[in-house]
């Protein structure tokens, strides 16, 4: 099967990122558990709008925050155990700075994948399962794919949706996998 996973909130830890460089740069002590909407950087932090958060994270002249993201525990390890009988093909929407950032962060965090597509409309990407934790893609690939398994990553930032099963684990993703693919 054709696997569409997303990396953001699925595969890369972008909360726990941005979280740790602001508190370090700015003493402060915003907490990953605050949050908890898709905007939360602006209400948590100095940033007026989010053009000035994405130039925050866009670092100027080194690399952008896309290159530095930890992983979220189990992913790469899923990802692998996945990659043995289907295919992944990454769907992620990144700004244009970040895109060299993602293809090096893919090969330094050793994530299988045999297509990457970096897009606003992950639907055109023909999968059989799609994982992710946007509440703006889940709704788009739930309303464009109805034929397929939309999977909602569940996040703090995200609710339930008609037509996508909430996944909240890696394992537990394998195992909707393996269901589907029986």
């Amino acid at each position: 099967m054709r696997l569409g996973i997303d990396l953001d909130g699925v595969v890369a830890d972008f909360t726990k990122g941005w979280v740790m460089r602001y508190n370090a740069e700015h003493g402060t002590n915003v907490a990953e558990s605050d949050v908890t909407s898709w905007g939360a950087m602006i209400t948590l932090t100095h940033f007026e709008d989010m053009g000035q958060f994405w130039r925050w994270v866009a670092n100027g002249e080194g690399p952008s925050l896309f290159r530095t993201l930890p992983t979220y525990p189990g992913a790469v390890e899923a990802m692998h155990r996945l990659h043995h009988d289907h295919e992944i093909v990454i769907l992620t929407t990144k700004p244009d700075f970040a895109i060299a950032d993602t293809n090096e962060w893919l090969a330094e965090n050793d994530v299988p994948y045999d297509e990457l597509h970096i897009t606003d409309e992950k639907w055109r990407i023909p999968c059989d399962v799609y994982l992710d934790d946007s509440p703006d893609q889940i709704a788009e690939l739930t309303l464009e794919r109805p034929d397929r398994v939309v999977c909602r990553y569940v996040r703090p930032w995200n609710r339930s949706h008609a037509g996508a099963r909430d996944i909240h684990d890696w394992d537990e993703f394998v195992a909707l996998v393996d269901r589907v693919w029986c």
